[in-house]
């Protein structure tokens, strides 16, 4: 008999719950290392927990789950998560699911998000389980031992400066992210950004690689950046590209973009990985142009959980 068991997260589980993540999606990048910082990390108010699922003693999925932070609107919260492969349909991810939902409810959410695979079975699931469908993200990627576009000469006074270059005050690099996620395709303004939880969060990530996040400078201020996670040897993820308002429309984020990419190369990375929501025309374009091609996409689907 097939014993069903839901707990919390334990640093031992990391290997199993990032193997959880990752079957199936190549595209996605979450390194054990980064499963166990985000369990340890003291995140505000945002209640995170990851619960773990046992199938007979042997981790077989997990599921993250937070209270949306960074906004002024209250109650909004998420659960994003998988099972292998060889162990879904038996219930793992429906008992995953509730749990989050009873610790979500515990601090106030109302409003559920979820990412859900934009294959058939997931959506199906997602709808089935009480949620509605929303707008689609596609994700990307591309072999960099192929041609980079060539490295065109740089605007007056525009420079390409490494992350490392603000490690000990990197306040400039935050009003940068601050201004842009104010823009950013999504059903809840992020008008509310806040420095210290940037700095426990996208700043202190073990995978954030600083000398592959490339911040455009214009006359020597911070203008625009691209971030940048790697799992350490051969994957490389995009995971925001960012331009303060009154310097957009000259090409910064695609000039940093590009040479991140030439930096990536050099370093020994051979797969970049990206996303972007489908209604993101601009990015879309520079992923274009940089050749990323599309390998999944997603969507975003929520839940009432008050009623």
């Amino acid at each position: 008999m097939t014993t069903l068991t839901i707990r919390d997260f334990r640093p031992a589980d990391a290997g199993a719950a990032a193997a959880a993540h990752t079957a199936g999606r190549e595209h996605l990048l979450l390194t054990p290392e980064v499963f166990v910082w985000l369990n340890t990390r003291q995140a505000g108010g945002e209640h995170f927990r990851t619960f773990v699922a046992e199938l007979d003693g042997e981790v077989v999925g997990s599921i993250r789950c937070g209270v949306v932070t960074g906004t002024t609107t209250k109650g909004v919260g998420y659960a994003n998560g998988s099972v292998l492969p060889a162990y879904r349909g038996r219930g793992a991810f429906t008992a995953l699911l509730a749990a989050a939902e009873r610790h979500l409810v515990e601090h106030g959410v109302v409003e559920l998000h979820s990412w859900v695979d934009d294959r058939p079975e997931s959506l199906a699931f997602a709808a089935h389980r009480g949620f509605t469908e929303g707008r689609p993200a596609h994700f990307a990627g591309r072999d960099l031992t192929l041609p980079l576009p060539a490295a065109t000469a740089l605007p007056p006074g525009v420079g390409l400066r490494p992350a490392t270059d603000w490690v000990d005050d990197p306040y400039p690099v935050f009003l940068i992210e601050a201004d842009a996620i104010r823009d950013e395709p999504g059903e809840v303004e992020m008008d509310a950004a806040d420095y210290e939880d940037w700095l426990r969060g996208a700043w202190a990530r073990p995978d954030l690689d600083r000398e592959l996040t490339v911040v455009a400078v214009v006359n020597g201020e911070p203008a625009a950046f691209t971030a940048v996670q790697t799992d350490g040897a051969h994957r490389y993820w995009s995971a925001f590209t960012a331009c303060r308002r009154e310097f957009r429309g000259r090409g910064l984020s695609k000039l940093a973009k590009a040479e991140s990419l030439r930096r990536a190369r050099a370093a020994g990375y051979r797969w970049a990985y990206t996303s972007n929501d489908a209604t993101n025309a601009p990015m879309l374009a520079i992923n274009a142009w940089l050749g990323y091609e599309r390998c999944a996409s997603e969507r975003k689907f929520t839940k009432r959980l008050d009623g």
